[in-house]
């Protein structure tokens, strides 16, 4: 009886060590558990946090955006309404300059403009050197194609000279690869010049000339003598003052005039007449080629 009570305690002792052993395993399950949870609770936690972080910077950044889409479109509004500004200020300034004329100028004279203000200053120099005598039949314009400021404020401080200023709207893209943009700005800004000058002002005439030119003492006589000429003949294109073989060595009579199937360029006046043909077809790039229109 006495080792039938012994086994049954041995026995006893062993399913309680035996339990305790597996409350321990299961203890110490649980406690891993727990702290994996605790971790992921905690990482879900801090994911929450930085996504709540985000949106809160995205809906910033939003609400920037719109604030400067609003800015902007005012901006715009602003830029739009100083340039019908100025374009109707520079309408007046022309009528008002040829509301005092006695008789329909002859022509406005443009010089073309970019970036090369000593240029500029030199050309408009040698201009109004012959200039005063016929300022009513000749108006002076300067057309600048770009922002250079320096070019803008030359332009300006002459009291003879009304300023015309054109600025690309949009990117310019070369039709061909290894074209230079600077031939299709020069396209485009000779052909708004001539719009402004012809459709919005009005003029029958345009003389048009280089930055860097200086020209001769008969100028506005030869093209107030040649007007008359385009008008008489309507098979005549252009009239230039320019002849790339007028050196003296080469000219037998300064009084002879040529008449030529090869556009000559530089110093050139066209009447309305031709500017409304030829404006529809005005080419994006190298608008010296007019005589192939």
């Amino acid at each position: 009886m006495a080792r039938n009570v012994c086994d049954f305690r041995i026995l006893l002792l062993v399913a309680a060590a035996a339990f305790i052993f597996i409350q321990l395993r299961l203890f110490h399950t649980q406690s891993k558990y727990a702290e994996q949870l605790a971790s992921a609770v905690e990482s879900e936690s801090h994911c929450t946090s930085q996504m709540r972080l985000l949106i809160d910077q995205i809906s910033i950044q939003q609400g920037k955006i719109v604030a400067l889409d609003e800015e902007k479109k005012l901006r715009d509004d602003e830029c739009q309404h100083l340039k019908a500004l100025v374009d109707d200020l520079e309408k007046k300034g022309v009528k008002s300059l040829v509301g005092k004329n006695e008789h329909v100028p002859v022509a406005a004279v443009v010089v073309m403009a970019c970036n090369r203000p000593d240029y500029l200053e030199r050309t408009i120099q040698s201009i109004l050197k012959y200039h005063k005598s016929v300022a009513s039949k000749f108006p002076l314009f300067v057309s600048q194609d770009g922002t250079h400021e320096t070019v803008k404020s030359k332009a300006l401080s002459y009291d003879q000279v009304t300023y015309m200023q054109h600025i690309e709207s949009s990117p310019i893209r070369t039709e061909r690869p290894g074209e230079l943009i600077a031939y299709y700005k020069i396209a485009n800004h000779y052909k708004w010049a001539l719009h402004r000058l012809f459709d919005e002002y009005n003029f029958s005439r345009v003389i048009i000339l280089e930055d860097d030119m200086e020209i001769a003492p008969d100028f506005f006589d030869y093209f107030g003598a040649a007007s008359l000429l385009l008008e008489k003949d309507n098979t005549i294109m252009a009239v230039s003052s320019w002849n790339d073989n007028g050196q003296k060595q080469f000219v037998q009579d300064p009084e002879v005039l040529y008449r030529s199937d090869f556009f000559p360029g530089l110093g050139w006046m066209l009447t309305k007449s031709v500017w409304d043909e030829l404006s529809p077809k005005w080419p994006k790039a190298y608008p010296w080629f007019l005589s192939s229109l």
